[in-house]
């Protein structure tokens, strides 16, 4: 499949995986802390920063009750309203320009999730390079052909759609004018299990919709992500801060940056390893032929000994005959006065 290109950075093909650190709302209200979050994901060496563009207006209803109030005990944001969330996590949109200035300036893509239709046409203005879509907007059609319109590349989170639902989300943005399409193996949970994450899923995306395919993740560590790495995954999205003690409505379950460090170093082995079908030996493993068993003189012999289970032995190192040989070299007679130690060869026997 031919790699995608965001700006100047290739996506998929034999690329190593593209990580994108995702602030979301661990800004914390705080421009500079924002800048800084920047700043640490580029140090870690992430690839690509991702913001969120919304206000509380263009998500919710400003009602606290009802389904608008989160009450339930597994939700992380239990005790918020809907819009009390939004108003806390979303990210202002004066802040965006220094944000992707910023990142563009440390050598990072920089783009946003658009929630409606203004933040995409915001966001043009911005000239991000792609746009990425939420779990929970993947089935907005209308969004969908709103951000595909503008010819970029897409890169859409799966959470919570069925089958039905993505081939029609796919369809959509592929007839609306999208031609660079990643989508991403997510499970939209806050923080998401291992057990419940499915990535064996992410080969069959790729086979069923003909694209590159990666992994939103919202489990904690590099485990899951790494894996992935290894079922195709080409793009990988974790959220991130600088320090989960100081709070932050994704806090919870966003890296911090020696472990986002790491995940950018344990996936790119992962990517690095995954080579080619390949047996027999490497190139850099004709130093390690030496380490077989071989079959080795064990006893000083005379010319005319008989070969037997008390002077011939299958030991380290591989000079001599393969262990195969031995039973038939068994019952053989030496042609020469032999050493102790000596490797056998086809020469030494008749």
């Amino acid at each position: 499949m031919k790699p995608i290109l965001i700006e100047d950075l290739p996506v998929g093909g034999n690329n190593k995986p593209l990580i994108i650190a995702e602030m979301s709302g661990n800004h914390n209200r705080s421009l500079d802390r924002a800048l800084a979050i920047v700043e640490a994901a580029a140090q870690a060496g992430a690839h690509a920063l991702k913001i969120q563009t919304y206000t509380a207006d263009t998500m919710t209803l400003n009602v606290t009750d009802g389904e608008f109030f989160i009450s339930s005990e597994q939700n992380l944001w239990k005790g918020k309203s809907l819009y009390e969330l939004y108003e806390e996590a979303n990210t202002p949109w004066e802040w965006h320009e220094p944000i992707f200035r910023r990142a563009r300036e440390l050598g990072m893509l920089a783009f946003s999730t658009p929630f409606d239709e203004t933040a995409v046409d915001f966001l043009e203005e911005l000239e991000v390079p792609c746009y990425k879509v939420a779990s929970f907007e993947n089935t907005d059609l209308q969004l969908i052909r709103k951000v595909a319109s503008t010819g970029k590349p897409m890169i859409i989170s799966t959470g919570m759609a069925s089958l039905a639902e993505l081939d029609e989300t796919v369809r959509v943005a592929r007839d609306a004018g999208c031609n660079e399409l990643v989508l991403l193996k997510c499970t939209s949970t806050y923080p998401a299990s291992p057990e419940n994450t499915n990535i064996v899923t992410i080969p069959h995306m790729r086979e069923s919709f003909g694209c590159e395919v990666g992994l939103s993740d919202h489990t904690m560590g590099v485990g899951v992500a790494v894996a992935s790495v290894a079922l195709g995954a080409t793009v990988i999205e974790k959220h991130f801060t600088l320090n989960r003690n100081e709070g932050g409505v994704d806090a919870a379950f966003s890296m911090e940056p020696d472990e986002l460090a790491l995940l950018v170093r344990e996936t790119e082995n992962a990517w690095r390893a995954l080579g080619q079908v390949n047996y027999g030996v490497t190139g850099k493993e004709k130093d390690s032929l030496i380490f077989r068993r071989s079959l080795y003189i064990s006893a000083d012999l005379r010319k005319g000994d008989v070969l037997t289970e008390d002077n011939l032995r299958a030991i380290r190192p591989g000079l001599g005959l393969p262990v195969k040989y031995y039973k038939i070299l068994l019952g053989m007679q030496v042609t020469c006065d032999v050493q102790k130690g000596t490797p056998v060869s086809w020469n030494l026997v008749k």
